[in-house]
């Protein structure tokens, strides 16, 4: 019974994120946590999940032309070897409930970050609107790569829209279907790496990650589709005070 509700838990989140384009961890981690799994289980399943869930999306902005694959392996070169740091620091732990109290007070924070983002994203650009040439804007998105690369193998949260966000304040010029194919193109690679990270630190759950995959792989197309129907401007906002909601509760409680 309880791998059903599973399969239900991953369906729902893929509609989410098929309709708002955000949401995968920062909606799916906070949802295994009410579930009853550990800040470690949820957040490393979470990682393996979105690597494999999102991986068909990047061949796709591939095939279009969509991906700056130079953004990419920038950001790239900043968050790999972060994620592997990060990984090493967390398996000098004997034991992962000495470090849960870290996970779910990061988890707070990034939820919180996400939903600012979520909210504020367009005032933020045009607030934000920098001019870096070329070769600035290489180093920034690689120091915005570390950070992020840690902060998304220790939460699960962020590869997707705190991602998108540093991309469009950096890169006011391109077009939205390139920051949001360059975007995924980073955040699958940086979300396997880390789940495997997770993986060899027997933080993976393979039931509830096969459930999550049955759910959410069919129900994010159909979200896509439903997308051009329904307007962000009502669901995102939803969105963004749930996952407040959640980061406030793991903050402070």
């Amino acid at each position: 019974m309880d791998f059903l509700w599973y399969i239900f838990a991953g369906a729902a989140v893929g509609l989410a994120v098929g309709i708002t384009g955000v949401g995968g961890g920062s909606l799916m981690t906070p949802l295994l946590l009410l579930f009853g799994f550990p800040p470690h289980i949820a957040i490393g399943t979470d990682l393996m999940y979105a690597g494999i869930a999102k991986s068909t999306g990047v061949v796709m902005h591939a095939k279009r032309g969509n991906v700056n694959w130079r953004i990419v392996f920038a950001m790239a070169a900043g968050s790999i070897p972060a994620s592997f740091i990060t990984i090493w620091a967390l398996s000098k732990f004997e034991k992962p409930d000495h470090y849960q109290e870290i996970l779910t007070g990061l988890l707070g924070l990034m939820l919180v970050m996400t939903a600012i983002v979520i909210l504020f994203r367009s005032k933020l650009t045009k607030t934000l609107n920098f001019d870096f040439s070329t070769q600035q804007s290489s180093k920034i998105i690689f120091v915005c790569g570390i950070a992020l690369g840690a902060l998304v193998t220790l939460t699960s949260v962020g590869a997707g829209a705190l991602g998108t966000a540093i991309m469009m304040i950096l890169f006011p010029v391109m077009r939205a279907k390139n920051i949001v194919g360059t975007d995924l193109a980073h955040a699958v690679p940086l979300t396997l790496v880390a789940g495997i990270g997770h993986l060899f630190l027997g933080n993976v759950d393979y039931t509830l990650l096969a459930a999550l995959l049955i759910g959410s792989i069919p129900t994010i197309y159909v979200g896509t589709r439903i997308a051009s129907y329904v307007s962000n401007r009502i669901l995102q906002p939803v969105l963004a005070t749930t996952l407040f909601a959640f980061g406030v509760k793991y903050l402070f409680f």
